[in-house]
């Protein structure tokens, strides 16, 4: 006989988590170092276009206009440093999310090394992009 909504009782058990959980998980974090990546190349294309406009500019004009590279650079950085945030903070919650679904599933199903390796790997590459962009 089924329970009925709010009579008193022991709570139905919970019905193990599928294998599907855990992939959708893991095509959350893969999606997210995609965005991540592609705002990482978004950003140094930004960053160089302001070179190529200094370049016009000075074409043009026949004198060097820094201010015409400055404003592109820092934006161009700035979408890179934000690719780098991204990743790092997917890698993070994709972690909590498997810790999460292992906490309610039996059969324990091992956080991804591989997509965490490529999301803070990713990550330090933009950081180190994001490097040569200021300085260069």
């Amino acid at each position: 006989m089924p329970r009925e909504p709010g009579a008193p009782g022991p709570a139905p058990a919970r019905a193990p988590m599928d294998l599907r959980e855990h992939l959708a998980a893991e095509r959350t974090e893969l999606a997210y170092v995609r965005t991540g990546l592609a705002l990482m190349g978004f950003g140094f294309v930004v960053a160089r276009f302001g070179l190529f406009l200094r370049e016009i500019q000075s074409a043009k004009t026949g004198a060097d206009m820094l201010h015409a590279s400055v404003l592109p650079t820092v934006f161009g950085t700035a979408i890179v440093l934000l690719g780098v945030v991204l990743n790092i903070l997917s890698a993070r919650q994709y972690a909590q999310q498997v810790r999460r679904l292992n906490q309610v599933s039996p059969p324990g199903h091992p956080v991804s090394g591989l997509a965490i390796s490529v999301s803070l790997g990713l990550a330090v590459i933009g950081i180190a992009m994001a490097g040569y962009l200021v300085v260069l």
